[in-house]
């Protein structure tokens, strides 16, 4: 009887990207959760502390992830970062206030995105499973996408009367809707190129910030109390 419910109800295994994908959903689960409270409850220093300390994390996340990409992209690959791709969104920061600076690292975040979802399922088909280049492109969008949501908090937080446009400050973003084999590592080198120059001038423009902004905000509410 033992043998026959075995047969029955066979013992399921689970990959070892599956076990990532879930634990990354549950901590993007977890993070929604509790974005709202930790956005009211926390000060500007703190705000923009956490958010520099994750942005460090995908910043060097993405110097290996780059390396992973080109080793795995055969031949020729150290020229196909160097190859220009109109679609692909440039890395500069822009903006002339501490507001408009902000809003186009959001912004820049968000038009990643997309991105670097395609050049997943892209390597996918290219890709063996238990390659660990896909493990670390769906552990690359989870961690920009709560970047994203943080950035968007500092944002309100500092601006509260300033509203965040529907549609990138830079442009809209476009995926090209097909590529052959060559054009898709050529794309994902120059998508990973550039999101890996995005990340460090995030990291500046953040301590940029914190000496700016929350100085000043300090200073506002120590005086507020006398």
């Amino acid at each position: 009887m033992s043998g026959h419910v075995k047969n029955m109800y066979p013992q399921l295994s689970i990959s070892q990207a599956a076990r990532t994908l879930l634990s990354l959903l549950l901590v993007a689960a977890i993070d929604s959760m509790n974005a709202g409270i930790a956005c009211r409850n926390q000060q500007c220093e703190s705000h923009i502390q956490r958010s520099s300390k994750l942005t460090r994390l995908i910043h060097m996340e993405s110097v290996d992830l780059l390396k992973i990409y080109k080793a795995s992209q055969g031949d020729l690959s150290e020229l196909f970062c160097q190859m220009p791709i109109n679609i692909v969104p440039n890395p500069n920061i822009s903006g002339l206030d501490p507001s408009e600076r902000m809003l186009s690292i959001y912004s820049h975040c968000k038009a990643f995105l997309p991105h670097l979802k395609r050049v997943t399922e892209q390597q996918r088909d290219l890709q063996p499973p238990s390659s660990p280049l896909l493990n670390n492109l769906t552990t690359a969008q989870y961690r920009t996408s709560g970047l994203a949501n943080q950035i968007k908090c500092i944002y309100q937080t500092l601006f509260p009367n300033l509203p965040i446009p529907l549609e990138p400050v830079d442009g809209p973003t476009s995926i090209h809707p097909s590529q052959n084999v060559f054009q898709q590592k050529v794309y994902g080198c120059v998508v990973l190129k550039n999101f890996k120059e995005l990340l460090s001038q995030i990291r500046h423009e953040l301590r940029t910030i914190k000496n700016q902004m929350c100085k000043s905000r300090t200073f506002a509410y120590t005086n507020a109390l006398f």
